[in-house]
């Protein structure tokens, strides 16, 4: 039988943004890094036109632990809407580098108003709505995960 936690992050993370853990970088997990603390979201990823066209659409529920990481091909201007999406979404913008250099806050279901990225990213990470405020998690912010070039990347992965 398979360990499902060998090579996983074991984490706790409260609200207050104390999160204690020891990390492998994989595919299926993202973490966030700044002054307010540390944070593992269990993902699943959206790295292909088919896979970011559908996204969340048409789920009722998302546990605060989880998200969706939307990796795209090119670094540019990206703009996402919320419909058929039927929960609450914060939407992080993130820098090729791995840098958070947006956040749009409770993007509310089933809106077709355009969300735009607001500068060039290459990936958008998206939890459940109000978590990044009740988290404490802001631009500027670090994010890891296997997808971030490692020669760009402002918390690579280890080797």
């Amino acid at each position: 039988m398979i360990n499902p936690l060998r090579g996983a992050a074991v984490a706790v993370a409260t609200l207050s943004g104390t999160v204690v853990f020891a990390q492998d970088c994989r595919e299926d997990a993202v973490f966030l890094r700044g002054d307010w603390g540390q944070a593992r979201f269990s993902v699943e990823v959206a790295d292909d036109a088919q896979e970011r066209a559908v996204g969340l659409m048409n789920r009722d529920q998302m546990s605060s632990s989880a998200g969706m990481l939307f990796v795209f091909e090119q670094t540019e201007p990206v703009s996402f809407w919320m419909e058929n999406t039927l929960i609450p979404l914060d939407m992080l913008f993130i820098a090729e580098n791995g840098v958070v250099s947006r956040i749009h806050s409770n993007a509310q279901p089933l809106d077709r108003t355009p969300i735009p990225s607001g500068s060039p990213v290459r990936y958008v990470l998206e939890i459940k709505g109000g978590l990044a405020e009740r988290m404490g998690i802001v631009a500027g912010s670090e994010v890891q995960h296997s997808s971030i070039l490692k020669e760009v990347a402002v918390w690579p992965c280890d080797p």
